[in-house]
């Protein structure tokens, strides 16, 4: 995930009084150029978040598989998963690659097989997209607050919430086959 500080990819619409439009609480700042943004691993269960690793450059396939060996058991562990869990990404290039594959297949990680023309049903996405929206209501200023207020609001994000994610996931995957992979209400 890839949180973008003043990010220009959302919209906001804000409505207010007449003589209200310049108190701070009503206005959202805007960078011409943005100030960059940070990419973000991480990793999620029923029972809530795993780590949420910073990653610094590239992403690159390496980089993908150091990331793994370092905080993909860790979550595990934390998460309580015991043996019988399964992980899931998407099919973007570098995570299905014939390094990380090797990697997964030594490690004994089960994965979940993806088509590669899938809908972007990954609920990890909701997860990133409830992130984004908790710290861009903190406003961070800076590249080092971004990343401080993402791992203080990853933190906070409930295992209820998570638990929902993933109890209605084989809904979710049910209706995609139902519909035959054709646009659905999720």
């Amino acid at each position: 995930m890839s949180s973008e500080l003043f990010g220009h990819n959302d919209h906001c619409y804000v409505w207010r009084r007449k003589g209200k439009a310049c108190k701070l609480k009503n206005t959202i700042p805007t960078v011409k150029h943005g100030d960059g943004s940070i990419m973000l691993w991480g990793c999620f269960a029923a029972g809530g978040t795993g780590v949420l690793h910073k990653i610094d450059g590239f992403m690159r396939e390496e980089n993908y598989v150091d990331i793994l060996k370092q905080h993909l058991k860790t979550s595990v562990r934390k998460l309580k998963l015991g043996r019988k869990w399964v992980f899931q990404m998407d099919n973007d290039p570098k995570h299905t690659s014939k390094v990380v594959e090797k990697w997964l297949k030594d490690s004994k990680v089960k994965i979940l097989e993806w088509p590669s023309q899938s809908p972007d049903l990954n609920p990890i996405e909701n997860v990133w997209t409830e992130l984004k929206k908790r710290v861009r209501a903190r406003r961070p200023t800076n590249l080092t607050q971004l990343h401080h207020l993402c791992q203080v609001e990853w933190a906070k994000i409930h295992p209820i919430y998570c638990g929902k994610l993933v109890e209605g996931y084989p809904k979710h995957l049910t209706q995609v086959k139902q519909f035959q992979g054709k646009a659905t209400k999720y």
